[in-house]
Order: C-alpha cells, then structure tokens, then sequence
C-alpha cells in the first residue's frame, strides 16, 4: 500500500522535496550526476597517469615543440615553406594542404555524382546501365585500393622527366607529374580576382531582385545572362583597363626536374581523383534516391505545362529534390574529409603526413594526436553547420 510523506502540521509534503530514490526526478537528477562524476573520475585518471608516465621518460609535455625549428622539407605547400621553418608553420602547410584535397574534392565529387545520378534514371539503357555500373563497381571497392591504383596509374604510366610527353606547348606530363604555364605575377591578376568578387556579389542581389520583381509583376527577369555577363565581363575589363598583360611563367626542364609554371604532382592527382570517383559513386545514390523520392506527378504537370525535360529537371525536380538530397549529402562530404587522411599511405603532404612525422621527431605524440584529431573535428563541424544552414535555408515552407 502505498504511503503519503506529511510535514509536522500533517499536510501533505510537495512532491519535488522528496529525497527517495522512488522519486522519478530525484532518480533521474542523482543518475545523471553518478555518470558524470564517474567520466571526470575515469578523465582525470587516465589523465594523471599519462602525465606520471611521460614524467618518468623524461617526455616534455605541451605545445612549445610547435616554435622549434622543423628541420624536413615539405613537398608542396601553398605557402612559403622550407626546412628552417617552425613545426607551428609545417602544421599549417598540412592543414592547407588537407583543405586544398577536400574542398575540390567535395566540388568535382558533387558535379560527378549528381551527373552519374541523373544519367541512372535516363531513358536512355546505354547510359543508364553504364552509371549502374560505375555506382556498383566504384562503390564495392575499398578507398585505399582506389588510391594505389590511380597512384600507380600516374607514377609508374607516365614516362621519366627527360623523356616527358608534350602535348600542348608548354605542357609536359611525366612521373613527377603534370607541368603547365601559368600568367606570370602580376597586380592586375589581385586586381581581376577583386572584381570578380564584386561581380558575385553583384549576382547575389540581382537573383534577389529578380525574384522580387516576378513575385510583384509576374514579369521574368533574364538573371541568368545577365550574371554570366557580369561574371565575365568585369573581370575582363579590369584586365584590359590593366593593360591586358599576357606574359606567362613558362615550365623550362632544367637538371633532374622542370622548373617554372605550375605542378600537379602525382599524389595530388591521385588523392584528389581517388576521392572524387569514390564519393561521387555514393552521391549518385543520393541524387538518384532524391529525384525518385519527388512525385511522379509534379513531372507530368511541367510536361503539361510545356516544360522541356531538362527544363522539367532544373525547374521542377532537382529543387524539390534537394530537401531530400542535402542531409545525406552532408554525410558524404564528412566521409571524403576524414578519407583525404588516407593521403599517408601514397606519401601526399596532407596534415596526418607532416604531423606523423613531426611526432616521430619531437615524440610529443599525444600533442600531435591531439592536433590531428581537433583539425578534423573542426573541419568537420564547419562542413556540417554550414549545410545545416543551407538544409534550413531551402526547407519547405508550410503555411
């Protein structure tokens, strides 16, 4: 039976002040507070312990080994880095170097997967049975097994440096990898790259504009040629108003290797196009499950109204698609993030390569693991608030 707690005047106690565990929200309170004194216990043993280990080895703990010189070179950075700079910078040539891998990979994996997932509803059987079978094969093949072959396909398919093969004029492919000319420096080039930022700018508030307008008037404005023209235009006329300099650095063969212009290395190569085939396989599936997932109705409606397929696709389909489409997407962009870490293994310098062997010289490898792993937690939690931002931005609205 069951029994009812009173207070010295015999009234009933309230009951939030019973301490019993039969309380359902004492119990829930007192659980939740065991749990987490036990994680700070387990924390801070395993904690002291490493500290009382690395003391007896006479290991230094902390990140001052970050402002000693690094002493090894790096074979491509997007900044000025040589063997007298500090690990702090070697760090940061990795992680630029990671960025580089992801952020074309993620655009060349988009533009690949969304075309391979279209062309597996085509009406076409050719085409559809050859995405079907780009998806299985690509799919079902193991990331790293993809990097050593696209790695032996550019190492050891190529010819050696003096034996180069020149198809274009200042072009040069080779085992060290692809040689082209760039426009030599010049200021009118910062110069373009800031008008091209206006013209975007300026495209944005057109397309909001335009939207604006045909909301009001029902009148369509042709946003899109006029973006194209601004896009190109503007930069161009700054080029021509900067003398329109058409100098270019030119690759020249000098000694062992060529000098000059621009490199593609093979690991480059290899890594970025082994995670572009790899994770456009799986966004197909997404793009192809996201199209299906829009009515069948929806389509024959634009066709009634006249709608072209590809304007059916672009107009109707794909916007709608997109709601289904971005959640999953988000994950398929974290995984080729986290998969460029597999650079290591084809000796590309990506952040997890000069960390390693920055560990392996400093013996600070709780420091360096520490690093790798908040490098890619930051990546990653950018990726997913950015496209957390954008599934809202296109949610469907309903009033």
């Amino acid at each position: 039976m069951a029994t009812e707690t009173r207070n010295a005047r015999g009234a009933a106690a309230p009951r939030g002040a019973s301490f019993s565990l039969s309380d359902p929200m004492f119990r829930a309170a007192f659980y939740q507070i065991v749990v987490v004194g036990a994680v700070v216990l387990v924390g801070w043993f395993l904690i002291s312990n490493t500290l009382d280990n690395l003391e007896r080895r006479s290991i230094a703990t902390g990140f001052g080994f970050l402002e000693r010189e690094a002493s090894f070179g790096i074979g491509e950075s997007l900044i000025d880095y040589s063997p007298r700079d500090t690990y702090g910078r070697a760090f940061l040539v990795g992680v630029l170097n990671t960025l580089k891998v992801s952020v074309i990979g993620i655009v060349l994996a988009t533009l690949l997967g969304t075309l391979i997932g279209v062309a597996r509803l085509s009406s076409n059987w050719l085409v559809a049975k050859l995405a079907s079978a780009y998806v299985e094969i690509v799919r079902n093949v193991p990331p790293l097994l993809q990097l050593f072959f696209w790695y032996a396909l550019a190492s050891d398919g190529l010819p050696a440096v003096r034996q180069a093969l020149n198809p274009l004029p200042g072009v040069y492919l080779s085992q060290r990898g692809l040689w082209f000319p760039v426009p030599s420096h010049d200021p009118i080039w910062q110069a373009m790259g800031i008008a091209f930022a206006v013209a975007v700018i300026a495209v944005i508030f057109l397309r909001r504009w335009a939207a604006a307008r045909q909301a009001r008037t029902g009148q369509p404005f042709p946003t899109g040629r006029i973006a194209f023209l601004l896009l190109l235009g503007l930069p161009l006329a700054t080029w021509i108003a900067g003398g329109a300099p058409t100098a270019l650095d030119m690759p020249v063969l000098a000694g062992f290797n060529f000098r000059g212009g621009l490199v593609i290395s093979p690991e480059f190569f290899a890594i970025l196009i082994g995670l572009t085939v790899y994770t456009a396989a799986f966004i197909a599936e997404v793009v192809r499950s996201g199209i299906l997932a829009v009515n069948w109705g929806q389509t024959e409606a634009a066709r009634a109204l006249g709608l072209t397929g590809g304007q059916t696709l672009r107009l109707v389909v794909l916007p709608q698609a997109l709601r289904v489409i971005v959640p999953p997407l988000t994950s398929q962009y974290l995984n080729l993030t986290k998969n460029s870490s597999l650079a290591l293994a084809i000796g590309y310098p990506d952040v997890v390569s000069i960390l390693n062997t920055t560990l392996n010289q400093t013996g600070q490898a709780i420091e360096g693991v520490t690093m790798i792993m908040g490098t890619y937690l930051t990546i990653s939690l950018s990726i997913s608030l950015f496209m957390n931002w954008y599934n809202k931005r296109i949610a469907l609205v309903e009033r």
